[in-house]
């Protein structure tokens, strides 16, 4: 039975939105075509109905990532208090363990040098919007903005992946990480980070029950 654009249009969507996801979680070369059109609820077959390679998938999957995301900080940077407690809220155990619904940018960083143009225009494109809303949040203005924007962005998304590197091999120095970025990240907004109890973190973790 012949579907409609509209039906269409939809099915590639959820073939997009699945991929963003698996990419996100487990990295492009880890998930086949096969491993998408399966989690999005159709057969190996029908892709190619949609997109003229996996190349050309993932370039969507990274757009349809960001944009959200995206959406999300843009929207938080309409406020210094709304603004501060995203950023706050990026540096949590609760989003270092769940990369498929967190940041692109630190979940795809590893994947977006290897793809194609059209990928790492994506990633870029993302970066600098991010980028653009962080410098409007940062103090000063100017130059110096643009640079703090940067530093602080540059400084969430490493210690976001070191600390997803490291997990629950050394879960002390994992948390440490996060807590030493995000009191660093509030430095940069001009703010002082509230503790989070860093050291009893530290210590639940070495006695063998890390807590988030």
């Amino acid at each position: 039975m012949k579907i409609t654009k509209e039906q269409a249009a939809a099915n590639r969507r959820r073939i997009v939105d699945a991929s963003a996801r698996a990419f996100q979680a487990r990295g492009v070369d880890a998930v086949g075509v096969n491993d998408v059109m399966k989690s999005a609820g159709f057969t190996h077959g029908g892709f190619y109905n949609h997109f003229e390679s996996k190349d050309a998938l993932v370039a969507e999957a990274f757009a349809a990532a960001f944009a959200p995301a995206v959406a999300s900080v843009e929207g938080a940077a309409s406020s210094a208090d709304r603004f501060a407690r995203a950023l706050d809220g990026y540096l949590t155990v609760a989003h270092r363990d769940d990369p498929a619904n967190g940041c692109p940018t630190a979940a795809l960083v590893g994947d977006a040098g290897r793809q194609g143009p059209a990928a790492r225009g994506a990633y870029a494109a993302g970066i600098g919007r991010f980028l653009a809303a962080f410098e409007s949040r940062m103090p000063g203005g100017g130059e110096a903005a643009r640079r703090a924007a940067i530093e602080t962005l540059a400084g969430m998304v490493g210690a976001m992946v070191m600390a997803r590197g490291i997990g629950d091999a050394d879960e002390a120095l994992s948390m440490e990480i996060l807590e030493t970025a995000r009191v660093a990240t509030a430095a940069h907004l001009g703010k002082r980070a509230a503790p989070r109890g860093a050291k009893a973190a530290r210590a639940r973790a070495r006695r063998g029950r890390p807590g988030a």
